[in-house]
């Protein structure tokens, strides 16, 4: 009898995500009309939330036990409900009581599923990350999930296993490193995928785009994190280097996310600082030493080529077997690329959630934002709705915080975990915040534009 209840519970999970699928697709009018409907199932519930939230909680408790079953198949449909338990409503309450049951279940997906289930089970660790929000919880899922994935990704065969491996890796790194060097470990892994340093040991094996793309994608969205200044030059001139050659890929996929990621290195400001540094000496005058004065010359070219690149992307005309919605998309891309290169602006974006506007205006929260659409999918509005670690994120506030001028009446479990003052939410949001307060300090947003002479760069 339990295992009919699981069955009926993963039928109905695979219905919950195509309905998610449509309400993220819609236009902003239906994105409304979907929050209000959320409104009136939410109230209708008040009366009974947490014997409504006992209820998820058996619905998931028995897709986390059919994680125990042999049959793989069984663990994918589980595993799907699961996903689609926490796409639909934040699991504070579940996640309270079976937070590491289902992290090491999940990983030991990982470790022996088939490349459907690991893909599957790495949505679910990013999903419990994204859940507990930064703090002490988040880094215990990232410090036990960095080995495995990072065994996993040593067999590149099967292109979705090795996307969702690498998105995994950067959900539980932005949410829960602490420190630089757990940042740069992730960021390292996700290099080495793109530009191996060949070895004895070592075969280059050639990625498909989409994979390029994912990677790519994946590495900009944690080094928004980051402190640019914290990585040596060499490391810069690398980067640099290498997502030049992929603008000139023929995958445009490949060359958006790469235009993004060089427009996020030179929104930090590090490569300015980098070629100020390797001029002068403090006294004002030119480092003696030839690796100063290459690396200087270098960073100059590097800037040089990447500018006409980005021109020449701007402009490109469509050819054969383009199609007309890629090639406006890399259009837009690289002259917004462009104007920021050459006047230091960046793009400012305005989307509606629900009935609110999410704004952005620097590359940094671009590509924070474009990622954890594209990670949650379905689930995006909901948690830009509810998930107050990605409001701290975006700076975002709902404004439908009250139902028909009532607050909104929260489980027992839920007000633990954000109302006392001690509670894991609250230190997450003090840790978060002055992380980002940290970085604000050092990056100096529209500071760079590229100029055409030395005495401008």
């Amino acid at each position: 009898m339990e295992k009919l209840r699981v069955w009926i519970l993963l039928i109905c999970a695979g219905n919950n995500q195509r309905k998610n699928k449509a309400m993220l697709d819609s236009d902003d009018e239906n994105s409304s009309v979907s929050s209000s409907s959320t409104a009136r199932s939410d109230l209708m519930s008040v009366s009974g939330t947490d014997e409504v939230q006992v209820d998820k909680d058996s619905v998931l408790e028995q897709a986390l036990d059919a994680l125990y079953e042999k049959r793989g198949s069984t663990r994918e449909k589980a595993l799907a409900a699961i996903i689609d338990a926490f796409n639909t409503n934040l699991q504070h309450q579940f996640v309270e009581k079976k937070f590491a049951t289902l992290l090491h279940l999940c990983l030991n997906s990982i470790k022996k599923g088939s490349s459907k289930e690991i893909s599957l089970a790495c949505h679910a660790i990013g999903l419990l990350a994204l859940t507990v929000g930064s703090g002490d919880n988040a880094h215990e899922i990232l410090e036990e999930s960095v080995i495995p994935i990072s065994q996993a990704l040593k067999s590149l065969s099967d292109s979705l296993k090795t996307v969702s491996l690498v998105e995994c890796l950067a959900i539980v790194t932005f949410v829960g490193a602490t420190k630089t060097e757990e940042t740069e470990r992730s960021m390292q892994i996700m290099w080495q995928l793109l530009h191996p340093k060949l070895g004895s040991n070592v075969v280059a094996v050639k990625l498909p785009a989409a994979v390029i793309t994912a990677v790519v994608s994946a590495w900009a969205f944690i080094l928004t994190t980051m402190d640019g200044c914290s990585l040596n030059s060499k490391d810069w001139q690398e980067y640099i280097s290498y997502l030049s050659t992929l603008l000139d890929k023929d995958d445009r996929s490949v060359r958006i996310a790469s235009g993004e990621a060089l427009a996020l290195i030179f929104e930090t400001g590090s490569i300015e600082k980098f070629a100020t540094e390797n001029k002068t000496t403090p006294d004002g005058s030119v480092p003696e030493g030839n690796k100063s004065r290459e690396g200087y010359t270098h960073i100059l070219g590097l800037k040089s080529k990447i500018l006409n690149q980005v021109r020449s992307l701007s402009a490109e005309a469509g050819g054969k077997g383009s199609t007309k919605k890629d090639l406006n998309s890399q259009r837009n891309l690289f002259k917004d690329v462009l104007e920021f290169l050459e006047d230091g602006y960046a793009p400012d974006i305005s989307m509606k959630i629900g009935g609110d506007s999410l704004q952005t205006s620097t590359w940094s929260e671009l590509i924070k934002l474009n990622f954890m659409k594209h990670f949650l999918g379905g689930g995006f509005i909901k948690h830009m709705q509810d998930n107050e670690f990605l409001q701290v994120v975006f700076g975002f506030t709902p404004k439908r915080k009250h139902l028909l001028g009532a607050e909104h009446q929260m489980s027992s479990g839920e007000k633990r975990m954000f109302r006392s003052p001690n509670s894991i939410q609250n230190k997450a949001r003090t840790q978060f915040l002055n992380k980002q307060r940290m970085l604000s300090k050092d990056r100096n947003v529209g500071h760079f534009a590229v100029g055409m002479g030395d005495e401008d760069m």
